[in-house]
Parts: structure tokens; sequence; C-alpha cells
């Protein structure tokens, strides 16, 4: 796992909220129920992504959580921030930063990970995700391979018949 359980939570909420919502509101009882993720829990990340201006919320028995703007707008990197440090990488060797003139021996092998890494969730947009989900669902399902009926196996008697 590349990402804090918060930071993946917060990723799987706002692709939901992104996918229901249809105008209205999304409730977090209901997001936690669909999701499989503890309801407190939801509750505490959605708060923080909505004071991160990730999502509006509003409260009251008709409340619930909206995408602050539009999912074409809407980073992975932007959803992560609050749970995850996108910022300067810290050594795996030494407590202090990693890069630049301070390069650790594992930097130049973690350089390759971090950044495509890094291009990925700054790059991608929910919305592009989502047209992903929409194209693989809605396109036909592969041909299953054709049916093999097995031939029944003859046995012979050892007087050949």
């Amino acid at each position: 796992m590349l990402l804090p359980q918060t930071a993946e939570y917060a990723l799987r909420a706002v692709i939901h909220i992104a996918r229901e919502q249809t105008g209205g509101l999304v409730r977090a009882n209901e997001m936690a129920t669909r999701l499989g993720i503890p309801p407190n829990y939801l509750a505490k990340t959605l708060h923080q992504l909505a004071r991160a201006g990730v999502l509006h919320s509003t409260r009251g028995p008709t409340g619930g959580f909206r995408l602050a703007g539009p999912a074409s707008a809407l980073t992975l990197e932007r959803v992560i921030a609050p749970f995850a440090d996108t910022g300067a990488r810290r050594c795996l060797i030494a407590d202090r930063p990693c890069g630049g003139d301070q390069a650790c021996p594992v930097h130049e092998r973690w350089r390759h990970v971090s950044g495509p890494l890094h291009a990925f969730f700054g790059g991608t947009t929910v919305a592009v995700l989502l047209a992903d989900d929409d194209r693989r669902v809605g396109a036909p399902p592969a041909a299953p391979p054709p049916d093999r009926v097995p031939r029944p196996r003859i046995r012979r008697r050892a007087d050949g018949r």
C-alpha cells in the first residue's frame, strides 16, 4: 500500500460522490454502508475534505456532501493531500529530506518510482477515472470462450473391444 488508509478512503468517497451526485447531496451514512467504511471514520474524513475545499457539506436531516467543483478540475493529488504528504520526500535511511543536494543511496532507485507516481496523482482527475469506469462498465462483455464439450472417454478392454 502506497497511501495511508485515510487517503484511500478519501479517494473512494470522492469518486463515489462524483458518480452518485446528480445535483443533490450524498449522505455519509449511506456512503459508508455502500463503500464498507466505518461511518465515524468516513465522517471525519469527509469533514477534512470539506475543510480542504474538496467537498461542500450541508448539515441537517437533508444534508450531505457534494464536490466543491467540477470533477474535471479535481486531481487525485488534491484529494489525498490532507492525508498524505505529497510534498518533499523524506530520506528512507536518514531523518532528513531526500533529493537535490541531499540525495541518499536509495534516492536514484526511488526516483524511478516516485516520479511516475507523482505524475499519476497530479495529472489524473476524478472525471478521467469516472470516464474510464463508464467505458469499462458500458463496454460489451468479452465473448466467452466456446464451450468445449468433453468427449467421452472410451475405455477399451484388454481384448481390444
